[in-house]
């Protein structure tokens, strides 16, 4: 099913604040949390969906892209983005209601189960693509060094099982509640524990080959899929391909910026391509048949008899595809015609004979469209 409007999701503009949207969020999550919906697979995924909006809309960066590019930039095609797990959108709390989610203290602090697993950082590469395989979209094989769990302690960084001590601070939740009495009633706050910094245990003998950290840098191969379309400085992400968390927990996400290399004859504008053909004076009066580059190979064009400099023509759907779907651009033809610097005497001769010729004196024609009209014409 199409995701909805991130704008839409959230009931703001997108002339919106960072205020008005944080405040929209706050709206949303307090009304579908699912402690507060027990049961309620709709209320779940409207809690889900809130979330992710937030998530893209809160970032300048990831905003700014999901205006240009729309849900297909985020990873919205080819399996990218991977959506919001709850410890995802839990994490979110600290900077939306100010240090920690307000339903610890709402519902217990327990309610979802004990500690909150761990996110791994992120890794951020940067993928050079030509022009072709920007146009066609491509699957490239890569190799990441990355944090992964060590196959010695399973990612415990433990020695051995008998290693691995209950925290007796928090008695294995990673938390500490405070219960504080009001005229209102007890209120009961979780904060993390400071002995286990949240993970319930303490290890006394750490794994030798981890040093404790329950990770280990490894090389991988990682095949990721391109979207035909994508542009400069987008970023795509493939989640779960970043760096696991020391000791347990989910990995971070890989996210890929895209790099274009440079064409040697035709250039990007957006979805069209341009490219500058030179013809000889010749050619220009007498017409001819070149051939030219596209990103589909070569073709063969036709030059009217007459053709003047700065002429432009179109080849119709013979540019980019749009990240999003929405058809293809054009390629776009600039006719210069090239003068000669240096003639035999026998050509200057021959040219002399034609310099008083009418026919070869510029003459105004009114219905010509400048060359700053067409210009204007073709790019609208």
């Amino acid at each position: 099913m199409a995701k909805r409007d991130y704008y839409e999701v959230l009931g703001v503009s997108k002339s919106a604040d960072a205020d008005e949207i944080k405040k929209a969020y706050r709206k949303l999550a307090i009304q579908y949390h699912p402690d507060k919906n027990p049961d309620n697979p709709a209320a779940e995924e409207k809690f889900k969906e809130a979330a992710e909006a937030y998530e893209i809309l809160s970032s300048p960066e990831k905003r700014q892209r999901y205006d240009q590019f729309g849900h297909a930039g985020m990873g919205g095609n080819g399996g990218y983005g991977g959506g919001m797990n709850m410890d995802d959108i839990f994490s979110q709390f600290g900077d939306i209601f100010g240090g920690g989610s307000p339903f610890e203290s709402f519902f217990g602090g327990g309610s979802r189960g004990g500690s909150r697993v761990r996110k791994g950082s992120n890794l951020r590469i940067k993928l050079k693509l030509t022009l072709e395989e920007v146009a066609n979209g491509c699957e490239k094989k890569i190799k990441v060094k990355r944090q992964l769990t060590c196959d010695t302690c399973g990612g415990s960084g433990a020695k051995d099982k008998t290693s691995i001590k209950t925290c007796t601070t928090c008695n294995g939740t990673g938390q500490v509640r405070k219960v504080v009495n009001t005229m209102l009633g007890q209120m009961v706050s979780a904060t993390t524990c400071g002995t286990c910094q949240g993970e319930g245990t303490i290890i006394t003998d750490k794994c030798g080959t981890c040093k404790g950290s329950g990770t280990v840098e490894k090389e991988e191969t990682i095949s990721i899929k391109i979207p035909a379309g994508v542009a400069e400085g987008m970023q795509l992400s493939m989640s779960g391909k970043g760096n696991m968390p020391p000791r347990g927990g989910v990995a971070g996400d890989l996210l890929i910026v895209i790099e274009e290399i440079e064409h040697e004859e035709l250039k990007r504008d957006g979805q069209n391509i341009l490219f500058d053909l030179n013809i000889s004076m010749i050619d220009a009066i007498f017409g001819s048949n070149p051939e030219i580059p596209t990103i589909e190979g070569k073709v063969k064009i036709k030059i009217e008899p007459g053709t003047q400099s700065g002429k432009m023509l179109r080849l119709k759907g013979k540019g980019l595809r749009d990240v999003n779907g929405y058809g293809k651009g054009d390629q776009l033809i600039y006719v210069n015609v090239w003068t000669p610097q240096q003639l035999s005497k026998e050509e200057k001769e021959i040219l002399q004979k034609w310099k008083d010729s009418d026919n070869f004196k510029p003459k105004p024609d009114k219905q010509a469209k400048s060359f700053f009209e067409r210009m204007k014409e073709y790019f609208e």
